[in-house]
């Protein structure tokens, strides 16, 4: 998504969903959803649905970017040791035995 294209949206609306924030970052409405949660993402709860101010999109924006950043990579290395345990645990037990 272009710069051009979520300066409209942020001028258009004064607030959006998760799963529209989600769209405009590239990443899963859950990764939002949970930053939500955390209370690492302001928003305001409407009904079963979260609302995020697109002023605080504005000014926080790098930030929020950031913190989903540091989530993925962290994710994804969590994944590569667990795989590395799965198939090689037996290995590492013996190697820590020496």
């Amino acid at each position: 998504m272009s710069l051009e294209h979520l300066q409209n949206i942020l001028k258009e609306k004064n607030y959006i969903t998760i799963p529209e924030l989600a769209k405009l970052l590239g990443i899963s409405r859950i990764a939002v959803f949970k930053k939500v949660k955390k209370g690492h993402i302001e928003a305001i709860r409407i009904g079963r649905n979260f609302a995020i101010s697109t002023d605080y999109i504005k000014t926080h924006i790098a930030d929020i970017e950031t913190i989903l950043l540091k989530e993925e990579k962290f994710t994804e290395t969590e994944k590569v040791i667990n795989k590395a345990f799965t198939d090689y645990g037996e290995v590492f037990k013996r190697l820590g035995k020496h």
